[in-house]
């Protein structure tokens, strides 16, 4: 009875279905009045075949998911997939606490960005074995103690003195720049040529923090802890309508330096540069460096380049960089193979090994800011160092007897840069009491090392 009562209602919807358009076409009917009748007539498909339809739709939904996915996974090369951004790890810069971690390749390991990458210097410098602790103290190597010892103050290379600094000072206010172009690392840096055919690093930037650390790190470097290690840098002004930049007054405009009267930093640009590694004492949590550690260089044990490393500690420390080994030891927990890659910020003279402790920008201002969260690290490579440069510690130990750091930087400053003392800040009292306090830190590290080694030497 029921399927009878269906088949009648089918053929009831059929029959109407054909009035009407009979009945549209001879213009009885409006069509639009046609087409809204057909519209409500309930179609005769039935329920089981719309109910398949709407499976199969499905069904080949998913299957095209499901192929997505595995297309990528199983038949593309792996390098494919780990160029996805969402699947790549890079190590963190430590150099803005506000920028979001950028990404590196693991197999990458980029250290500043003119620094020369040949290939057999993209490979892992392997570590070295670690003394022990009952290593006699070769007396060749070491002197009362705790200090390098004249041998190898001898053979560490000569590097940059106030004389050099002076001579770049001189050349940048006076040298028509006659090229601009990218490079140096950020993106508002340029790399400037001269007239006589040497090139400068020329840093702009926004932050008038960063060029406070920069200039004022040089001056504590080079002009009050006596380092050789830090390239020629002074102070200049881009002004596109001197005489001085006027054959790139375009490429200032390109560079969108927006304030033509700020100071921008102009560091000699150093060729043949090569990455640089942190010593296989220093690479392990348990880090140390003490005078028993000290073997003969009779190995492969680089001691010239191990005293540099003794001052990049102590200059670091002091002015709270965190671009170079702290970035290395903070990026640990996305690669646990940071310690073996070149140290950031840090290049190696081709030639003579000289190392350049570059880009300096972080301390003294935005590294103090950021000493809360970051301390620890500092404190952990300082307490691993027990050999110092006598000419170091003994910088250290008049700084910390006579309390006039900030002093003496304000006198570099005004010796140095006299024209810009009106249009750069000096470096905050908060943060020469930071210094100062710094100081006493190294100091009291010096002491103690003094104290466990001096009466054995």
């Amino acid at each position: 009875m029921y399927d009878g009562g269906k088949r009648h209602k089918n053929g009831s919807h059929h029959l109407i279905r054909a009035n009407l358009h009979r009945m549209r076409a001879s213009g009885v009917l409006p069509s639009w009045y046609a087409d809204l009748q057909h519209k409500l007539v309930p179609s005769s498909q039935p329920r089981a075949y719309r109910i398949v339809c709407i499976g199969a739709t499905a069904a080949a939904f998913i299957m095209g998911i499901f192929i997505g996915l595995m297309i990528p996974l199983y038949l593309l090369p792996p390098t494919a997939v780990a160029a996805s951004p969402l699947l790549s790890e890079r190590p963190l810069n430590l150099s803005s606490s506000t920028v979001p971690p950028t990404l590196d390749r693991p197999a990458s390991f980029d250290t500043v960005s003119f620094v020369q990458q040949p290939q057999q210097q993209q490979q892992q410098q392997p570590l070295l074995p670690m003394p022990s602790s009952s290593t006699p103290v070769n007396s060749s190597l070491i002197s009362d103690g705790v200090y390098w010892s004249d041998q190898v103050e001898r053979a560490l290379p000569r590097g940059y003195d106030s004389g050099s600094a002076a001579e770049w000072r001189r050349y940048v206010r006076q040298g028509r720049v006659v090229k601009m172009e990218e490079g140096c690392g950020r993106m508002q840096n340029r790399l400037v040529t001269f007239d006589n055919g040497s090139t400068s690093c020329c840093r702009y930037r926004q932050n008038v923090d960063q060029i406070q650390g920069e200039i004022f790190g040089f001056y504590l470097g080079r002009y009050i802890l006596g380092l050789p290690n830090l390239t020629p840098t002074t102070l200049s002004r881009a002004k596109p309508q001197s005489r001085q930049w006027s054959s790139v007054k375009a490429q200032v405009s390109l560079a969108q330096w927006v304030t033509e009267d700020k100071a921008v930093v102009m560091t000699k640009f150093v060729k043949n540069l090569l990455p640089a590694f942190i010593p296989s004492f220093l690479r392990p949590s348990d880090r140390r460096l003490h005078p028993p550690d000290v073997q003969d260089s009779g190995s492969d044990l680089d001691v010239s380049e191990l005293a540099q490393w003794s001052d990049l500690v102590v200059f670091d420390y002091l002015t709270a960089n965190m671009d170079r080994m702290i970035n290395n030891m903070y990026n640990l927990q996305w690669n646990p193979t940071m310690m073996d890659a070149p140290a950031h910020n840090l290049a190696k003279d081709q030639g003579s090994g000289l190392l350049l402790f570059l880009d300096n920008e972080s301390g003294l201002l935005h590294g103090y800011r950021l000493l809360d969260k970051y301390e620890h690290y500092h404190k952990s490579i300082l307490n691993a160092v027990c050999v110092f440069r006598r000419s170091t510690a003994d910088a250290i130990k008049r700084l910390y007897k006579q309390k006039n750091v900030g002093e003496l930087l304000r006198s570099a400053f005004k010796q140095s840069d006299p024209e810009f003392v009106d249009i750069l800040p000096t470096l905050p009292e908060k943060n020469v009491k930071i210094l100062n306090q710094r100081i006493a830190r190294v100091h009291e590290q010096i002491v103690r090392c003094e104290s466990m080694y001096k009466s054995t030497a």
